[in-house]
């Protein structure tokens, strides 16, 4: 057992059947704001879901109405509740060098841990997702938005950049000229609207998000464990490839994924018209 579930600083954790960790983050009053504690807090648990064989994916939710309105700037300074799991260090952003410090070694690194995990991360949007939440949730694999969700950056409302990757993933997903329109006339859209520009998978009704995304969770995570891990990593890796590196790269997967038992499952249940049993090898840790 590696992961800890329970209440920490700003956010909860707990494990569902059949291996899916729910992460929620759990400060509806600051609008699910983040701090410094809280991200570094969120990469460890990604760090420690990574290596636990019982997670097989990760989700991750806000409560409220936000998912995460960004960074917290609610100005209460209150004290969070719960548990911190790592301790406090500087947060930078004392001078110029501390800035590119802090968002280098506490800001960016949870949209980079939450890319880097090999298992598949679910944003469930069931709010509003500005700056770095909506950062947080376009580094996750699939999006699932209710229909009261807004997603944008609008930073420079305030003068500000996207320092922390969204820039990067808009462009990804939306092409560079829909994302200058998106962050340079400021936009937050609706759900359907991000839908039609390509920031989330699915939108549904605000009362069935839950169900629905448990239901692409559990479907993910009785798929072949090591198959869906190596391949979303090389189709990561063929966004900064040419074709040919691309091929390699996967050839080089291959040689482990078809050796593997679930490879030889698959097979066997498609001879005997039958729906395969995967991941064998993960019940001992169920």
């Amino acid at each position: 057992m590696v992961m800890r579930t329970g209440a920490f600083t700003g956010f909860e954790v707990s494990l569902r059947d059949p291996g899916i960790a729910w992460i929620q983050l759990n400060q509806p009053e600051r609008l699910n704001g983040l701090t410094h504690g809280i991200k570094r807090d969120l990469v460890e648990t990604i760090t420690q879901a990574q290596m636990d064989h019982r997670v097989r994916v990760l989700v991750f939710t806000g409560s409220g109405r936000a998912f995460s309105a960004g960074d917290d700037i609610s100005g209460q300074n209150k004290p969070l509740s719960g548990e911190a799991l790592m301790p406090p260090i500087p947060p930078g952003h004392d001078s110029e060098i501390g800035t590119y410090e802090g968002l280098r070694h506490l800001s960016q690194t949870l949209n980079l841990a939450i890319r880097n995990c090999d298992k598949i991360a679910i944003a469930a949007l069931n709010g509003v997702a500005i700056q770095t939440g909506m950062t947080m949730a376009l580094a996750c694999d699939f999006r699932v938005a209710a229909t009261s969700a807004k997603l944008g950056s609008a930073t420079l409302r305030f003068g500000l950049l996207p320092d922390e990757g969204g820039q990067y993933l808009c462009v990804q997903l939306m092409g560079v000229a829909r994302a200058m329109d998106f962050f340079i006339n400021k936009k937050i859209v609706g759900a359907d609207e991000a839908l039609d520009l390509g920031l989330v998978h699915e939108v549904v009704d605000d009362e069935s998000l839950e169900a629905r995304v448990m239901e692409m969770a559990t479907e993910i995570a009785n798929g072949p464990q090591v198959a869906i891990r190596l391949l979303k990593r090389s189709i990561y890796n063929a966004a900064d490839m040419t074709f040919e590196q691309s091929l390699d790269e996967i050839a080089s997967k291959t040689a482990i994924s078809d050796h593997h038992p679930d490879a030889r499952e698959g097979a066997t249940a498609f001879r005997e018209k039958r729906q395969p049993t995967f991941n064998a090898w993960l019940e001992r840790y169920r």
